[in-house]
């Protein structure tokens, strides 16, 4: 067994609390509190939880795999379809029968209790050609029902939007053109250059909405990428209900936030990962990315709404509600990655609908859900400038006083990794080749003042990303899992030829002295935090970390938190009854040849790791759960890399 333990010098700050003690708020939302999981976050408040209970601390170290599902993905004939990233899909479990999809958007209908295939549909996405971006992979997909018909809704990476019927697996023929709709249409600019847009998570669909968001990037470095617009289609029949600019346009509020008319330019400024939705509210939330280009901003100077923004929109006809900003300006890619959280909490005796947005800045945004309404004050700070040509950093940026961030933000030296001596001083040595600073410092051009680049803390990986936090609704309790994963970040003038922009991004990541990180620990942590009060309740290190470097072995230090570097797109937190359900890869916490994962159970109460569970593959996609037949399962997408696809589903041997 892990205890978990904190140590006098990591320097983190941990806030007490007694958790029994936590404010008990009986939910309105639908959360998951039966067997089925309808959706990509369990339910569309993204709470990620279900109170089922069979699986408990008593007899998880017990958990078999009860049944493997090898993505059919892997039966394309050689030649057809192309390579694809780790496989993370989220599958869903309704009325008895389980969907999920591959990364080349096929759509399967699995036995529970199984896994044999009732049905399995290809809509043959990748015959549009391979997606022109990186991580190639779709998240997941949605389940609607209007209590006669019931649809899977997936969007592919082909940019196809597509009405699945989800009793025959066949595409609703009502459905656009024969249950397809072309994602590369209705962006509302720059259709022609429709090779640049993607799809990645599941659109969300509330009533007879099916709203869809875009995964757009700077391929090729070029200023031509077109606006993540977020797109509303009818469930039945397919037709476009609404757009919403996320860039606004011709005429739209806003506008003078992108100077130089730079609206009409500028894209990305995406909705990429999940979003979530009070379905009683009839309210949809999206989180929104950065514009182009993410690094450097003087072809769109200006606040730049709405990037890096919560949007609350009214889901039947796309009007705006409210919104806030998290990032103006946005130098340092940090998008909004994750879906937020909604949960109802009562806070000074008074009981609030509430949305809680984690981010990559460490910092939790907590907002009334219907009003916009700020729950504890969110100040604008000074931060610092640019010194780069032809940027303007803005003066100020949104700091929370409540809740206190969960992970490590900027850098000073106070921060460098000192276990030793020698490691304190090669750790200054290093760090003096960077600009050091808090949170919002800028990126340099390299070279500037004899500098390298920026040291910035958290990273554009975050503090927390896409899979974003978990809560139970029952307590008002959000867990968060986060990893400080810093970059060093500088501008550089790209080759003749190869962009139009004056400058692109290089990044440093893994510098630190004799191979350890720069900073010191945790590296990788799950935080607590009451929403009731926006306190912390406790903040635990998630992984050991690198305690068995030569340099370190002698001291027999407590885990550290892992520092794998893709800990922050992967995986999330399964929420039971009374425990907290995620992974660990083993070549972190075994050796670095092992190629599987530790399926790790903590106690909900105190963050202890209470049991553990060997799993051959590598696991990569957030965990669920569900009940069938008087059974609870667990189930996690997992392999990808070495053509190794599957659906790995978890259960007691009795």
């Amino acid at each position: 067994m892990i205890k978990s333990i904190f140590l006098p010098n990591l320097q983190i700050c941990i806030v007490c609390g007694i958790f029994a003690s936590c404010s008990q708020v009986e939910p309105d939302l639908d959360v998951s509190l039966g067997g089925e999981w309808r959706h990509a976050g369990g339910d569309h408040s993204s709470a990620k939880y279900t109170a089922l209970s069979q699986i408990d601390s008593s007899n998880f170290s017990e958990l078999e795999i009860a049944w493997r599902w090898q993505s059919a993905d892997l039966r394309l004939p050689e030649g057809v379809g192309y390579g694809t990233a780790d496989y993370r899909a989220v599958p869903l479990v309704v009325n008895g029968t389980m969907y999920v999809n591959t990364n080349h958007g096929m759509v399967a209908a699995l036995d529970p209790e199984s896994g044999n295939e009732l049905w399995l549909f290809d809509p043959e996405s990748y015959r549009n050609g391979p997606p022109i971006q990186t991580n190639i992979m779709i998240r997941g997909i949605e389940y609607w029902t209007d209590g006669d018909i019931e649809r899977i809704f997936v969007a592919t990476l082909g940019k196809q939007l597509l009405s699945i019927d989800a009793i025959t697996g066949q595409p609703d023929p009502n459905f656009g053109e024969g249950g397809y709709i072309d994602l590369s249409q209705n962006l509302g600019r720059l259709e022609f250059e429709s090779e640049f847009i993607t799809a990645g998570a599941a659109p969300i669909a509330i009533d007879n909405s099916l709203i869809v968001g875009s995964k757009i990037f700077d391929y090729g470095m070029y200023n031509r990428s077109p606006p993540g617009h977020v797109r509303a289609y009818d469930t039945y029949s397919g037709e476009l209900k609404w757009r919403f600019n996320t860039i606004p346009q011709m005429g739209e509020e806003f506008t003078e936030t992108w100077e130089n008319d730079s609206w009409r330019r500028a894209g990305n400024t995406n909705v990429w990962t999940f979003m979530s939705a009070d379905d009683e509210a009839g309210i949809v939330y999206l989180p929104t990315s950065t514009p182009t280009n993410d690094y450097w901003g003087g072809m769109r100077l200006g606040e730049n709404l709405f990037a890096e923004a919560i949007v609350a929109l009214d889901a039947d006809t796309g009007e705006r509600l409210w919104y806030f900003q998290t990032v103006h300006h946005g130098l340092w890619d940090y998008d909004v990655a994750s879906a937020p959280n909604l949960v109802d909490i009562v806070v000074d005796g008074q009981r609030i609908k509430a949305v809680a947005q984690i981010s990559k800045t460490a910092f939790t945004y907590v907002f009334d859900r219907i009003t916009g309404e700020p729950v504890w004050p969110i100040e604008e700070r000074p931060v610092a400038s640019s010194n780069v040509p032809g940027e303007r950093a803005h003066p100020t940026q949104p700091f929370p006083s409540k809740p206190a961030p969960f992970d490590r933000q900027g850098i000073s030296e106070d921060d460098l990794i000192d276990f030793t001596p020698e490691i304190a001083a090669e750790a200054k040595e290093i760090a003096d080749r960077f600009v050091l600073g808090p949170i919002f410092t800028p990126p340099i051009v390299r070279g500037d003042k004899d500098k390298l680049a920026t040291f910035v803390v958290p990273g554009a990986g975050g503090g927390a990303n896409f899979p974003g936090a978990s809560i139970d609704p029952e307590t008002g309790i959000l867990y968060v899992p986060s990893a400080t994963r810093p970059h060093g970040m500088s501008l550089i003038e790209p080759p003749e030829g190869t962009s139009d922009w004056p400058f692109v991004i290089q990044m440093e990541r893994q510098v630190g002295p004799f191979g350890l990180p720069l900073l010191k620990p945790p590296y990788r942590r799950i935080t607590a935090i009451d929403l009731n009060t926006g306190d912390h309740v406790w903040q635990v290190p998630f992984g050991r970390g690198p305690t068995d470097h030569p340099m370190l072995e002698h001291l027999n230090l407590e885990p550290l938190g892992s520092v794998y570097d893709d800990v922050v797109a992967e995986g999330g937190i399964l929420v039971t009854k009374t425990l907290l359900i995620s992974f660990l890869a083993q070549k972190d916490e075994i050796n670095s040849n092992a190629h599987g994962s530790i399926l790790v159970a903590l106690d909900k109460e105190t963050g202890e790791t209470v049991a553990e569970v060997l799993v051959d593959q590598r696991l990569h996609g957030p965990p669920m759960s569900y009940m069938h037949k008087g059974k609870q399962y667990i189930a996690i997408a997992g392999g990808g890399r070495d053509g190794d696809d599957e659906l790995l589903v978890f259960a007691l041997p009795y």
